[in-house]
């Protein structure tokens, strides 16, 4: 009867008001007669309406309200409104439905960054730098990235034309796409980086990473893969069913995971190890940044925790709050915090906070020192995984920052290869080792991109160009790579100048020790 009387959206759009008249909210819920409090926000609320002076939008008002109330809470209860729930929904499952590409916006123009493997656009041939100018007939320039994804996404078995200008092509293409079903991968490579060290780089844990995760193994093995290195850098984390089979792969049965502790028992949980890991006898380092947190941060803790194998690169983001989803009656949904999750040596690895801020705190603000399972080693709670070996984020310029921010690199490459792609491929065909060996970004082509850098207003400096010129010229020809291998000609590009990479290379024979104390 009480939830008929007052809803949870009269609650929310109260509170709104409520804290704009200045309602002193922990008064408000210190007691625990919640339907005395529940009738005093209706009594704001209807005063709300009969006497405000302006003409209330109650469905404004009820979301800022209920953004209000979880943002008192911690960093990351959220709300999050029906019309966001699908692209949510989609980064869990990881699929969608439409035609399968990456696209940016180029001076009114989409242009394919690549694409999507097995969708349907790959399968007929579309092909990045492909610039699409109709879709339906009807012009595509012009319009904006949601235009956009409103025209190409929809129902599987559909079909979309779209019309396509293409590089040493003369007149338009065009394609008639029926949609699919299309992966949204959470695995970027996973490629030979020496003829017995894996790499594999994993950006979320969604719905289908474990799967993902085993095909690309059992790929690499087929290659000779002996030892691996697991890129977890820029990895906000995900599903944490997910990230916990991750970590499975390299423990033994039996093996504390991660354990959550909430105020509710039913989210007191603890994860252990299964019979079923396939990486359980090889070697692994991983690398983090600041970008990793939460599944990262649970896998790298569980390899640091049972001394499994070596984490590099700089310490994690900290985020040690577990989520639960629950959907409200008008399709939105929450996210609400209700548990903390603990390495398996005991840690904690949330950074402090108030409300939506993270604060240092006062005083002491050393770590607190815990110990691994095997080797007694001293690792590092209270904010973030701290790495065995910490390898600094390299730094840029601000002109090489500048560039990166505004995408000039890719569209300078975009440019080049609408000259001089069908030349490059025609010169190195499938073999991409013989491209990362023997093709040089030039003298000529430096200066070229210097030109085009500042025709786009980026204030050039010498100094600083000359800093970064490994960088520069690696990052030009990665994009090319981009645009003929996708990921697999990438990565391997910009590996070579990625010290944390360079460094997990250099350690794995370390690794492999921590592997023979494990046996």
């Amino acid at each position: 009867m009480l939830r008929q009387k007052f809803s949870t959206l009269t609650m929310a759009i109260v509170l709104v008001i409520g804290i704009i008249i200045g309602v002193n909210l922990n008064s408000l819920f210190s007691s625990d007669d919640i339907y005395v409090q529940i009738m005093k926000l209706n009594d704001v609320l209807n005063l709300a309406r009969k006497n405000y002076v302006d003409k209330i939008d109650t469905q404004t008002l009820v979301e800022a309200a209920i953004e209000g109330m979880l943002g008192i809470l911690d960093p990351h209860s959220v709300y999050i409104p029906a019309k966001a729930m699908e692209r949510v929904n989609e980064d869990i499952r990881g699929s969608f439905e439409g035609i399968g590409i990456e696209f940016t916006i180029i001076n009114d123009t989409i242009n394919v960054v690549t694409p999507i493997s097995g969708g349907p656009s790959e399968q007929l041939g579309i092909m990045a730098g492909d610039k699409i100018i109709k879709i339906n007939d009807t012009s595509a320039i012009g319009l904006k990235n949601e235009d956009v994804v409103r025209k190409l996404r929809g129902p599987k078995g559909t079909k979309v034309k779209v019309t396509i200008l293409r590089a040493g092509v003369k007149e338009p293409l065009e394609f008639v796409i029926t949609r699919d079903k299309i992966s949204i991968y959470s695995i970027d490579v996973g490629v030979m980086v020496t003829k017995d060290v894996g790499y594999i780089h994993i950006n979320r844990f969604s719905e289908t990473t474990d799967r993902e995760f085993k095909e690309v193994v059992s790929k690499l093995k087929a290659q000779g893969m002996k030892k691996l290195i697991l890129d977890l850098r820029n990895n906000p984390g995900g599903l944490l069913s997910e990230a916990v089979r991750i970590a499975d792969e390299f423990l033994p049965k039996g093996k504390l995971i991660v354990y959550t502790k909430g105020r509710l028992p039913e989210y007191n949980e603890e994860f252990y190890a299964t019979s079923e890991g396939e990486l359980e006898k090889v070697p692994v380092i991983l690398l983090v940044n600041q970008g990793s947190a939460s599944g990262s941060e649970i896998v790298a803790g569980a390899i640091q925790d049972w001394d499994r194998g070596l984490i590099v690169g700089d310490t994690t983001f900290g985020k040690g709050l577990v989520q639960r989803q629950f959907p409200l009656n008008d399709g939105s949904a929450i996210r609400l915090t209700t548990a903390r999750y603990y390495t398996p040596s005991g840690r904690l690895i949330q950074k402090p906070y108030e409300g939506k801020k993270y604060i240092k705190e006062a005083g002491d603000t050393s770590k607190t020192i815990y110990h691994t399972k095997i080797l007694n080693r001293s690792v590092y709670g209270k904010g973030g995984i701290v790495p065995d070996v910490v390898v600094k984020t390299q730094t840029l310029t601000d002109l090489s920052v500048d560039i990166r921010r505004n995408n000039l690199f890719y569209i300078f490459i975009s440019n080049f290869m609408d000259s001089k792609g069908s030349e490059i491929r025609n010169k190195y065909g499938n073999n991409f080792e013989l491209f990362k060996r023997d093709f040089q970004i030039s003298d000529e082509m430096l200066e070229n991109f210097k030109k085009f850098i500042i025709s786009r207003g980026i204030k050039w400096d010498e100094e600083q160009f000359r800093k970064d010129l490994s960088y520069i010229k690696t990052t030009l020809k990665a994009h090319i790579a981009r645009f003929i291998w996708k990921y697999e000609g990438w990565y391997p590009v910009m590996l070579e100048i990625d010290e944390q990479f360079q460094k997990a290379l250099e350690l794995m024979p370390q690794a492999e020790k921590m592997l023979a104390v494990n046996r």
